[in-house]
């Protein structure tokens, strides 16, 4: 029988083989930043995870650092072709869909006024396949209170279909109320399609709430993710933030509010402000082709059965706004949002109000806000006081020193969390929807958003954001330069996680 060897000798041969595996592996993480092109400060900042949090940090690389988005931004792009492809057989004389045909009567002229029509021909290059539309109406919606009750009135009147398309929907009485009245629909016989968002719908798919109402006829429930270790997927981002719901293709909701008790006013708490929007119009059909899109892809139903008469019937003139669709997708090597918001932006000639609850733009927004405001406009940025991820608002503020050398008037909105994302130009252009004004959400995420060519929504809108900066806290320059050592290197080392926000 051989001697057992020492206990200190096993102690630091295992010590020997942790730290070879610890350089091997941040050998990995370097070499495969080094090769694939990104940004700097992303590529140091995974070579410092890795080299300092021993197998915490390769493994986050694992799941967040390697840049799957290619393959699996373009399995989703060649499905939305595949799609296109359908459309357009049904777009022939012999049978033509309703939708196309209102389509292309609805197709508006350019606004007059020359820094929107230059706007709008910078969108049509930008996102051609999403044309101006004419004869829309849209309404805004402030907080739950507003937007539940309206949008429950119109499933429960549904009589034909309802398309619903949820980030979050919560393990609350919301998100059961929403749910308890898609089954009812659904057993009256109206077909009923769910698609949520994992990460989103993390809380209630642990508790099973959609798998109560997987066996409902007509109840159909798709779930969006890109994260699936068995299949192979280890895509920790890509989630799907749009908000939709459209009910028998005339009527549709999109913003920002997600279906949750967050959002309705109770006896301890304030909702959080939040906009959505009620719309009629061509338009609507619009953001019913992205559900469908979205809903071919995770599901891969019969594009005859999603591309019927039912559910782009004839619409008629609903109102007086033109309005375009601006879609975002994390497609390689095109930056769509982000150039739709930096236009926007550099199109603002006397005022730019924006409000977001997440401010960590990729450094062209940022270098547009600044821009705008030293050649004269005035630049106001609304933001919560308190956000609730707390790294990303310490990231924000690392930002503002450079805001306020340059103009930009910024203002903190105190609790409740001002979770609302709108941009108003002038006094005719608002651009709301889905998409944070953070990296995520401009590059990471699907998100969906309206350009919106109408004068007195923007006034609508105006009125509503200049009520939110009446409760706002403006940051002063010199105040700001004041505050202590501790918080600007929190603020600054939050700043380094930009890239992965």
């Amino acid at each position: 029988m051989m001697p057992a060897l020492p206990v200190a000798s096993i102690t630091a041969t295992t010590l020997e083989w942790i730290s070879l595996l610890h350089i091997f592996a941040f050998a990995l993480v370097a070499v495969h930043c080094l090769t694939n092109r990104r940004e700097a400060t992303s590529s140091l900042l995974w070579m410092f995870v890795a080299w300092g949090f021993p197998i915490v940090g390769p493994s986050l690389f694992l799941l967040f650092g390697i840049n799957r988005v290619p393959a699996k931004a373009w399995r989703k792009r060649h499905s939305d072709v595949r799609f296109l492809n359908e459309r357009k057989a049904r777009e022939e004389e012999a049978k033509p869909l309703a939708y196309w045909r209102s389509l292309r009567k609805a197709v508006a002229t350019d606004p007059e006024e020359p820094s929107l029509h230059k706007l709008n021909h910078l969108m049509n290059a930008i996102m051609p396949e999403f044309p101006l539309l004419g004869q829309n109406h849209i309404e805004p919606l402030v907080t739950g209170d507003e937007a539940f009750p309206r949008m429950l009135t119109a499933i429960r009147a549904a009589s034909h279909h309802i398309h619903m398309q949820v980030f979050i929907l919560g393990n609350d009485a919301i998100g059961r109320t929403f749910l308890e009245a898609l089954r009812e629909k659904a057993e009256q016989g109206v077909t009923v399609r769910l698609l949520y968002d994992r990460l989103g719908c993390t809380h209630a798919r642990w508790a099973g709430l959609f798998h109560r109402y997987a066996k409902i006829p007509n109840m159909h429930i798709a779930c969006w993710t890109q994260l699936d270790p068995i299949k192979g997927r280890f895509q920790a981002n890509l989630h799907n933030h749009r908000k939709i719901l459209v009910v028998d293709g005339q009527t549709a909701f999109a913003g920002g509010i997600n279906l949750s008790a967050n959002n309705i006013t109770t006896p301890r708490a304030q909702p959080d402000r939040d906009f959505h929007f009620a719309l009629l119009g061509p338009i609507v059909h619009e953001l019913q082709y992205s559900f469908l899109c979205d809903w071919y892809f995770m599901t891969d139903d019969a594009p005859g059965a999603l591309l019927c008469e039912a559910h782009f019937p004839k619409t008629v003139q609903a109102g007086t706004a033109l309005m375009r669709m601006a879609n975002g997708a994390p497609i390689p090597d095109l930056d769509d949002l982000t150039d739709a918001f930096f236009a926007t932006v550099t199109t603002a000639q006397k005022q730019l109000l924006a409000v977001t609850p997440y401010f960590v733009p990729p450094p062209e927004i940022l270098s547009a806000f600044r821009s705008a405001a030293l050649r004269g406009v005035d630049v106001r940025l609304i933001v919560p006081q308190k956000n609730n991820h707390h790294y990303a608002g310490l990231a924000g503020r690392a930002l503002y020193e450079d805001l306020l050398k340059a103009g930009v008037r910024v203002f903190e909105r105190p609790p409740p969390f001002i979770h609302a994302k709108a941009m108003l130009v002038d006094d005719s252009l608002a651009l709301v929807g889905t998409a944070n004004l953070d990296v995520r959400s401009l590059r990471l995420n699907y998100e969906t958003n309206l350009a919106v060519f109408d004068a007195p929504f923007v006034a609508k809108m105006n009125q509503l954001l200049q009520a939110e900066l009446a409760c706002c806290h403006e940051i002063k320059l010199p105040a700001w330069n004041r505050r202590s050592t501790a918080r600007k290197l929190a603020e600054n080392f939050c700043s380094l996680l930009t890239p992965v926000l």
